[in-house]
């Protein structure tokens, strides 16, 4: 059976954060790899400033392109209409059968789960990665997780990661004021972002 881990996200840009939590994901899970994928068209937001699909997936490949064990996935790009997790897990589980999937997130978003799309379809498909970057508030995040595994019988396992104080807007904040971006995203991707004139 393969231990394919799952990292989503808006990606606009990737940097190096999520990298790492892929990394980290790998090791600490002993996966045989991690899918790294853009998403489509998100209904969580509204897509204003959100670059077209397939420049952040682009960026991403860019991003991954020396790591033989991450491996970007254009499953969700390619879907037409809202991009709902539920979907991508069933779809995985049809490209990678018998596959166990490992969906990674960050803590705050465990909360607000069960306000997605079909959860109980995404807790029956896949292991829970919720990524911790320090013990602040783990209490609730353990009754939380306890809440889960009682109502869906979810499996959730808790990620220890780096804390990495960066996000995708100050990036794009910076790239617009002209000031640097080195080390908080790879070479490749500043590249391509200055190839392409993104972000001003």
């Amino acid at each position: 059976m393969q231990h394919i881990g799952i990292l989503g996200g808006t990606f606009n840009p990737i940097h190096i954060g999520h990298l790492i939590i892929a990394e980290q994901a790998y090791s600490q899970f002993n996966l045989d790899k991690v899918l790294v994928m853009p998403s489509g068209v998100s209904y969580f937001k509204d897509g204003q400033g959100v670059l077209p699909a397939e420049v952040r997936l682009e960026m991403t490949r860019c991003a991954v392109n020396d790591n033989d064990h991450l491996e970007v996935s254009d499953v969700e790009v390619k879907r037409p209409g809202n991009t709902y997790t539920s979907d991508t897990l069933l779809q995985l589980h049809s490209l990678y059968i018998d596959a166990q999937l490992y969906f990674i997130i960050g803590a705050d978003t465990l909360y607000d789960l069960e306000t997605w799309h079909e959860p109980a379809i995404i807790f029956s498909n896949c292991v829970i990665l919720v990524s911790v970057r320090d013990d602040h508030g783990m209490s609730d995040l353990l009754s939380k997780i306890d809440y889960y595994k009682i109502k869906y019988k979810a499996d959730i396992r808790i990620l220890n990661t780096t804390n990495i104080d960066i996000s995708s807007t100050m990036i794009r904040d910076n790239v617009k004021r002209g000031i640097s971006i080195k080390y908080y995203v790879p070479n490749s991707v500043i590249d391509y972002i200055k190839n392409n004139n993104l972000y001003r």
